[in-house]
């Protein structure tokens, strides 16, 4: 792993789930962090977590990753703190498991422009200062269900395949100027992601031997950092079955929609 001692790295939905813990990863690496997220209150008691952790400074910034200039105000305060950026980790986002036919116009644009053009929005800026020091490295969260789409995931599962496509072309413009881009693809994961998305329960609860754990996938995805790796897929059984979908695809439509269909 690359030390991360003294580096300046930005999380993006820092303030819970996996943002949260892949914040506190960082800042146990002795990193600058800076965190950003839309609910103030609980992002600045993660940066007061994460000062503690890493005896450096740790900033708090609300910020909604869909509104362009709220982005813009976030490299802002890096510019003027930092005056550069080693690591962005992008882990904003939301889902919402309803059947497209039921799904408001309102909720699809949102989950795009926040799972999505929030990303990009973010990446690029991010890839701007990182090519003008020959060094750096963009962590974006996507999913397993960018690769391996099931029913009532249509809209998410369309906004996190366009991060695996945006990241597998903007990874090889970036590969001359020593940039990395690291795609993670995890399957679900034990956080409060699913309180929106599944409000019930009832998903987590059926995929709990699958779920993993949002602390030791943080760990894991830090420990890739500096590696030059170019994806990080769990669990390795969802792995595996993407390869089995792209060898037998319409077994595997039939197996997501029906064996495999905890919705």
């Amino acid at each position: 792993m690359a030390d991360l001692a003294g580096k300046t790295v930005l999380v993006t939905g820092a303030s819970s789930g996996l943002g949260e813990q892949l914040a506190l990863a960082v800042a146990a690496q002795g990193a600058n962090v800076v965190l950003a997220a839309r609910r103030r209150e609980r992002l600045t008691q993660v940066a007061d977590q994460c000062r503690i952790l890493s005896q450096q400074q740790a900033i708090a910034i609300t910020c909604d990753v869909s509104r362009v200039t709220a982005v813009d105000q976030v490299f802002a305060t890096i510019d003027d703190l930092f005056g550069r950026l080693d690591v962005v980790i992008n882990a904003a986002g939301f889902g919402d498991m309803t059947n497209v036919v039921d799904m408001e116009a309102a909720t699809m644009e949102r989950m795009l422009r926040v799972n999505t053009l929030g990303t990009m929005y973010v990446s690029q800026l991010a890839a701007k200062r990182m090519v003008q020091q020959h060094a750096g490295e963009i962590v974006n969260v996507a999913s397993m269900a960018g690769k391996i789409a099931t029913p009532k995931s249509a809209v998410y599962a369309a906004s996190k395949a366009a991060i695996i496509a945006y990241d597998n072309a903007l990874r090889l413009e970036l590969k001359a100027d020593h940039v990395n881009v690291l795609t993670v693809n995890p399957g679900p994961i034990k956080t409060d992601f699913f309180k929106i998305a599944d409000p019930d329960g009832d998903y987590i609860e059926r995929m709990d031997r699958l779920a993993l754990n949002p602390v030791k996938f943080a760990a894991l995805i830090v420990s890739r950092i500096g590696r030059g790796q170019r994806e990080l897929n769990r669990p390795w059984l969802m792995s595996v079955a993407n390869l089995g979908y792209q060898v037998a695809p319409k077994l595997g439509d039939w197996l997501t929609g029906t064996v495999f269909n905890f919705k």
